[in-house]
């Protein structure tokens, strides 16, 4: 309490003290520093849950109306959406690791990714928001899945015996794999 009683005249001083002890509670810790904090944006591959930087995230969209086919490309590459003036290609991204089609419904959602030279649209089954962890909470090692995405694995976030692997949205965008999109 005298960390708050100290910071009376500086109210902005004061709010960053209150959320950092309450962001500490929250992940059960008693105090703690925000700096510890890591924040993904969580994400549904079929019926497993990812999370990726939130760096790596440019923005979460909706399904477009419309999209554009590309004529020879493979079937993951669902098409090219005019999204805001700039166009995107739109990845069919369970389809892309082999994984089988993403069912577009409702929940279905664009994950674009903040890359400065590939531009891409991943369609996921569900985004499932903001996720914070705690430094304490990661462990390098990386969680079995059945989506076929070892490779582009970076760690897993465990929290109350839910799992959240650390999917690498650049890696992937980098890859071989995804760079070439001409079908066979």
């Amino acid at each position: 309490m005298t960390e708050f009683a100290a910071l009376v005249e500086h109210p902005f001083e004061l709010l960053q003290a209150m959320e950092r002890r309450s962001r500490a509670a929250h992940a059960g810790q008693g105090t703690g520093d925000a700096s510890e904090e890591w924040v993904g944006v969580g994400f549904r591959i079929g019926e497993e849950r990812f999370v990726s930087s939130r760096d790596q995230v440019r923005e979460v969209l909706m399904l477009p109306d419309t999209m554009t086919r590309v004529p020879g490309a493979n079937r993951w590459l669902l098409g090219i959406a005019n999204l805001r003036g700039h166009l995107l290609p739109l990845i069919d991204l369970k389809l892309l690791l082999g994984s089988g089609r993403t069912a577009l419904r409702r929940t279905a959602r664009v994950v674009s990714v903040n890359h400065r030279e590939v531009p891409a649209g991943l369609v996921v089954d569900e985004v499932l928001g903001f996720r914070r962890f705690m430094e304490h909470e990661y462990s390098s090692e990386t969680a079995e899945t059945a989506v076929r995405c070892d490779r582009y694995l970076g760690g897993t976030y465990q929290r109350g015996g839910e799992s959240w692997p650390v999917f690498n949205l650049f890696d992937l965008v980098e890859s071989n794999l995804f760079l070439q999109a001409a079908a066979e």
